[in-house]
C-alpha cells in the first residue's frame, strides 16, 4: 500500500498540455497550522493558566516577561 502511494502517477494532459504535480502551498501549510497548531497552543495556555491559578505560582514562558 505504501508503495502504491509513493508511486509517481502518468503525466496527466488536457487538451494537449501536462498537468503539474500536486504540491504543498503555502496556503495549505497555514491552513494546516491554523487546525492543527492553534488548538494545540491554546490547549497549553489554558494548562499553564489552570495550573497557575491551582499552585499560585505561574510556570509559563510567558510568566517571564509579565
Amino acid at each position: 500500500m505504501l508503495q502504491r502511494l509513493l508511486a509517481k502517477r502518468r503525466d496527466q494532459t488536457v487538451m494537449g498540455h501536462r498537468l503539474e504535480e500536486p504540491r504543498l502551498t503555502i496556503m495549505a501549510l497555514l491552513w494546516g497550522l491554523l487546525y492543527v497548531g492553534l488548538p494545540i497552543i491554546g490547549f497549553g495556555l489554558l494548562m499553564d493558566v489552570l495550573i497557575a491559578l491551582a499552585m499560585g505560582r505561574c510556570f509559563g514562558l510567558w510568566c517571564y516577561f509579565s
